[in-house]
């Protein structure tokens, strides 16, 4: 599942977003454990802020700010989440489930 740190920690104004992805972030766990006995892996990606066309619409000073949260100083890329997409669709995750993995610089530690 895509959840998001919001779903993990919430975000003032985001009650519904945040909603959401804490359901996502359930419903790995839930799966991981129902279907855990059939060898069945289900986890979750929390991405934190990463640098797409909706974050560059953002005023920079916005985008600044939210840097300064991060201990790596930078945005994630869209790469970032792709490699751990990778990784938990192979077989070296194959004793991780019901995990939810942030990738977020460090931003939510």
């Amino acid at each position: 599942n895509m959840a998001s740190v919001v779903g993990v920690h919430g975000n003032a104004g985001q009650a519904n977003y945040a909603a959401s992805k804490a359901g996502l972030i359930a419903q790995a766990k839930s799966v991981a454990q129902e279907m855990g006995p059939k060898g069945i892996r289900a986890n979750a990606i929390a991405p934190g802020f990463i640098e797409t066309a909706m974050t560059a619409a953002l005023p920079d000073e916005v985008r600044q700010e939210w840097k300064k949260k991060i201990p790596l100083r930078r945005g994630g890329q869209v790469e970032d989440i792709a490699n751990v997409a990778t990784f938990l669709a192979s077989d070296m995750s194959g004793y991780v489930s019901g995990q939810v993995i942030q990738v977020d610089g460090g931003m939510n530690m």
